[in-house]
């Protein structure tokens, strides 16, 4: 299965259904503007916040590493939406040539390929791989440098191509969730009893590894309706 092709695919999908067609175009069906690089500027910060930087507060706390991983998928949601944006407006090509394109990045072969854990794991040198894409989305004009900069960046913080695939499938079929349960109107509870919907969603799928789409959904459905 070609599972970039396919992340590609559902994120259209997903663009399509929540922010109308053509949203290509900058602008969703109720006339919002969209910036998806703002949208991945924010999420990276949200990242970066993820490790404990701060000198001056909680210096012994240790990285949210489960939160690292839901960070860098939204991310990764966002640098879809960018790439499938640029392809279409400037007629670079469909999702299949997108998809071809992407396989041909330098980056590409060793994100596709998991390495074994790092033993020690340096958080300044992962915060200053994420700062590195950030460069790349502000000073390239070329959606592909952002989708090298963005794996060269997921392959440092050890979210390789088959890990990132799952947790984006979750995610996916999360964020339809959000949408259909008043995430637009601002009614949707984020927080499900006391744990937010990242985490049940993650606590799912490591109960259920071949868990379909569909039944996500469902379990999801029943959990949501249970706790709230």
């Amino acid at each position: 299965m070609d599972k970039i092709k396919q992340m590609l695919l559902m994120q259209q999908n997903l663009n399509d259904a929540t922010s109308g067609k053509d949203w290509e175009k900058g602008l969703t069906d109720k006339g919002k503007i969209i910036d998806w690089k703002r949208c991945v500027l924010l999420e990276s910060a949200e990242l970066i916040n993820s490790y404990p930087w701060k000198h001056w507060k909680n210096i012994k706390a240790q990285p949210d590493f489960e939160n690292i991983k839901i960070e860098v998928v939204d991310i990764w949601h966002f640098v879809m939406s960018e790439a499938l944006r640029v392809f279409k407006i400037e007629n670079l090509g469909d999702i299949e040539q997108l998809s071809n394109e992407i396989k041909k990045l330098p980056t590409f072969p060793v994100f596709k390929q998991k390495k074994n854990k790092q033993v020690h794991i340096d958080i300044y040198e992962q915060i200053k791989s994420i700062e590195c894409m950030i460069k790349v989305l502000f000073t390239s004009k070329d959606v592909l440098q952002l989708l090298d900069a963005f794996f060269a960046m997921a392959s440092d913080l050890n979210l390789y191509l088959d890990e990132l695939y799952n947790l984006y499938i979750g995610k996916n079929i999360l964020n339809q969730f959000r949408q259909n349960n008043g995430y637009k109107e601002g009614s949707y509870k984020k927080v499900w009893g006391e744990v937010e919907d990242n985490v049940v969603m993650q606590n799912i799928l490591a109960e259920n590894i071949n868990i379909t789409p569909d039944n996500l959904y469902k379990k999801l459905e029943n959990l949501y309706k249970y706790n709230n």
